[in-house]
């Protein structure tokens, strides 16, 4: 899959990172099937039912602890539905870090898409390095449009 559908799929996974409550920076995930069928989506949020408030949201300290990355939630979503997601493609706002990197692995994902980002954190740089090797080592396929 590429060129226009590429395009709409990060579009929507852009308009998705729009839900998040996050102060600092919005996620947005779509995991799409071989047949370009939507499987499942998520933003970065803290879970269902945990009370996401700005005390929390605007505390690091606070927040890193409690919440899921968009790849996170787009795979427990489906698993929460009973979806399958072996062989899909996630269409990600962000790189993913290794810890959605693991999750999109271990999910059965074999394609991860996200646009060409600026200039990354300097506190996530070596995770994102991390996690493309991972990815790499794995078969997953990495591209950036």
């Amino acid at each position: 899959m590429s060129g226009k559908w590429d395009v709409r799929f990060i579009e929507l996974a852009k308009h998705i990172s729009l839900w998040s409550k996050d102060p600092s920076t919005k996620v947005g995930c779509v995991v799409v099937g071989e047949d370009r069928e939507i499987r499942s989506t998520g933003f970065n949020g803290f879970p269902r039912g945990i009370d996401d408030d700005d005390e929390r949201l605007m505390d690091r300290e606070k927040k890193y602890p409690l919440i899921c990355h968009a790849e996170e939630n787009a795979i427990m979503h489906a698993a929460r539905i009973g979806v399958s997601l072996k062989n899909s493609t996630a269409y990600v706002t962000w790189p993913p870090c290794s810890r959605c990197a693991r999750s999109l692995i271990q999910a059965g994902i074999k394609e991860v898409v996200y646009p060409e980002t600026g200039e990354i954190p300097d506190r996530w740089k070596e995770d994102f390095t991390t996690s493309n090797e991972m990815l790499k080592e794995a078969g997953v396929d990495v591209r950036s449009i």
